[in-house]
């Protein structure tokens, strides 16, 4: 399989790390017959950069690349997403399978055109949302009852990267994608807003979704913190499950029979657990929803809260609590979605994120920019998006 990157930005400079590995490691069962063959790369610095670094041809636009019948069969397009139909677009019409980095497209046309190019002409198109191949959402799926409630906080410290989109296109998407996944419900409400700090655009923001199901989802999202956060955390009947997608963590609080209070206080205070949270084992008003709450505000923390599942149970009112860290196998989640894509190139089998999936995602990022606006506007914050005026 011929494969080449279209961008060598912060993003093109890993998929042809991915690449280059993949074809070196040819013998692994999952990746016969890779080889990296070009790029396209219009910076000339980072063209030449990549050009030594694999030994390959970059060229400058996409008509370079196609006019050298390379005999490609798929490629990554990892350029800005003001250029994301441009670039897709040609090269689908060429008859390449793409992998491109999300989100799909900068607006919901050029996102029908895309998937009507790749329906007419039978191309894999898989937008590249990263977190779905996280090993820890990986290992979640198998857990998913009916979620009801999700809290999202996506924080990154700032950087002069994807600045031509908001705070919503660069980060939130990830979780708006794997929250329309595990709700599987139309939305009904989007409540949002959102502030300019150190870009033109949205840096910070704040979501609210309702969905017609009755689940309801906040989603936190800010290129502008002094720390690196990305966790999802959700309730469903009888259970709370979080997610911290930087560890690849996984933690499933369940609601079970009764528990011998005293004996679980007991124990929860000998593995250094707060007062607070041994006053309300000892009275048997602990619920799931309250130790996570703990838990989320670094009172507790979950290796602690895990060392009660061997508390005694026991007849009687107080709730019983079980603490599971379900079986996470590590992987580079890049990697993961890569090696996804080509087992779809190769199977012709849809891929595990779908086009359709990735305009959905899209689709509820552009309802909240709207949203955000909205608000700008009823509050009067003309002066953040217009510092000069």
């Amino acid at each position: 399989m011929r494969l080449a990157v279209a961008g060598n930005g912060a993003f093109g400079k890993n998929h042809l790390r991915v690449y280059r590995e993949l074809e070196t490691a040819g013998a692994e069962a999952t990746n016969p017959g890779i080889a990296l063959v070009a790029a396209v790369e219009p910076d000339a610095a980072r063209a030449a950069d990549a050009a030594a670094r694999y030994a390959i041809p970059v060229f400058s636009t996409v008509d370079e690349l196609l006019a050298a019948d390379l005999h490609l069969d798929a490629a990554t397009v990892a350029v800005p997403t003001v250029h994301h139909h441009a670039v897709a677009s040609q090269l689908l019409d060429a008859g390449l399978d793409l992998l491109v980095e999300k989100p799909l497209a900068a607006t919901l046309a050029e996102a029908d055109d895309l998937i009507g190019r790749a329906e007419k002409g039978s191309r894999i198109l898989q937008p590249g949302h990263l977190e779905r191949f996280n090993p820890a959402v990986l290992a979640v799926e198998p857990e998913l009852h009916r979620p009801m409630f999700f809290e999202s906080h996506r924080l990154s410290i700032f950087t002069p990267r994807a600045l031509d989109v908001d705070v919503v296109l660069d980060l939130m998407i990830h979780d708006l994608d794997i929250v329309l996944t595990f709700a599987a419900s139309p939305v009904r409400e989007v409540r949002a807003v959102g502030l300019p700090i150190l870009s033109p655009k949205v840096d910070i923001a704040n979501v609210r979704v309702e969905f017609e199901s009755g689940c309801v989802a906040n989603f936190t999202a800010s290129r502008v913190s002094t720390e690196r956060v990305r966790k999802l955390r959700f309730f469903e009947p009888r259970q709370y499950v979080s997610i911290d997608y930087a560890r690849q963590d996984l933690l499933v609080i369940g609601l079970n029979g009764g528990i011998d209070a005293a004996g679980v206080s007991a124990k929860a205070a000998a593995v250094g657990l707060s007062p607070e949270i041994v006053a309300a084992l000892a009275a048997g008003k602990a619920d799931p929803a309250l130790l996570a709450q703990l838990a989320a505000a670094g009172k507790a923390d979950p290796a602690l809260l895990a060392q009660l599942a061997a508390a005694p149970t026991a007849a009687g009112p107080a709730p019983g609590l079980s603490f599971a860290k379900p079986p996470v196998t590590p992987g580079e989640p890049l990697r993961l979605e890569i090696l996804s894509f080509l087992e779809a190139v190769r199977t012709r089998r849809a891929p595990r994120v779908t086009a359709r999936q990735g305009r959905q995602a899209l689709a509820l990022a552009l309802e909240i920019q709207a949203a955000m606006a909205a608000h700008a506007e009823r509050a009067g914050l003309q002066d953040f998006f217009n510092p000069g005026a």
